[in-house]
């Protein structure tokens, strides 16, 4: 975590790997909801596209913008990455191709003063492609059947990293993220359910979600043994992070 934290109240972390098609748009929709005492942290993780090239120049124009190299191991350590160096309160992941809906920050942001929760997720639309007005499903939630609670999320995961926000004292529990897991997002969402209280899911559609062939995450269900080889894994690390911490706070 980089010293200075509370001089900031919110870090966007951004992770991004050859994003260049669609990464103006994002980053518009995301700039122009912060703040002076808000950031934009981005750590690239070697993209040869264009991505570096439009992300220097907004951060020629934005001191709000910080651009980091990323260390090369794949999108969850390029995530943790983000997060480490991000100096805000409220830590929002981001990914580099959606479209942030405008009052998405200051909504959230309400979520945590009024339910003192440590992580928010909200609903998202998701669409193809370039075109927002082609809409494959207009609830995320609904698609998911979204909500709280560590068994519910374990047996079918529910978060979604690209519509959380969490508080920056989360970061001491869920660092580092684990490469064997599937992705960071269940990861961060059920150690903020177990360590830190209930997560709060706004139903309120506050992102369009982007679909295109480079995502980095399926929409589509895995095999029988592959889910279960997933959940296992899962588990495993699960249950070690809180060995793990239950020693350190004893």
């Amino acid at each position: 975590m980089v010293k200075g934290q509370d001089k900031f109240r919110v870090s966007v972390a951004m992770a991004t790997y050859n994003g260049a098609s669609y990464l103006r748009e994002q980053i518009d929709s995301i700039l122009q909801q912060l703040g002076d005492q808000d950031e934009l942290v981005v750590s690239d993780d070697g993209s040869i596209d264009g991505t570096c090239s439009i992300l220097q120049g907004y951060q020629e124009q934005d001191s709000r913008i910080r651009l980091l190299q990323g260390p090369g191991n794949g999108v969850k350590k390029n995530v943790e990455h983000a997060v480490l160096n991000a100096r805000g309160r409220y830590i929002f992941l981001a990914d580099q191709d959606d479209i942030w809906m405008p009052g998405k920050v200051e909504q959230v942001l309400q979520v945590f003063e009024e339910q003192n929760v440590s992580v928010v997720v909200h609903d998202a639309r998701v669409f193809a492609g370039e075109d927002v007005q082609k809409v494959l499903m207009n609830s995320f939630f609904t698609f998911r059947d979204s909500g709280p609670g560590i068994m519910k999320n374990i047996i079918k995961n529910s978060y979604i990293g690209c519509c959380m926000a969490f508080r920056c004292e989360l970061l001491k529990t869920i660092v580092p993220i684990p490469e064997r897991i599937e992705m960071h997002d269940q990861w961060i969402g059920i150690l903020g359910d177990y360590f830190a209280g209930k997560s709060f899911f706004l139903p309120q559609v506050l992102l369009l979600y982007r679909r295109h062939g480079d995502n980095q995450s399926a929409m589509t269900h895995y095999g029988f043994y592959r889910m279960v080889r997933n959940r296992l894994v899962f588990l495993f690390y699960f249950w070690k992070r809180i060995l793990n911490l239950g020693r350190k706070n004893s």
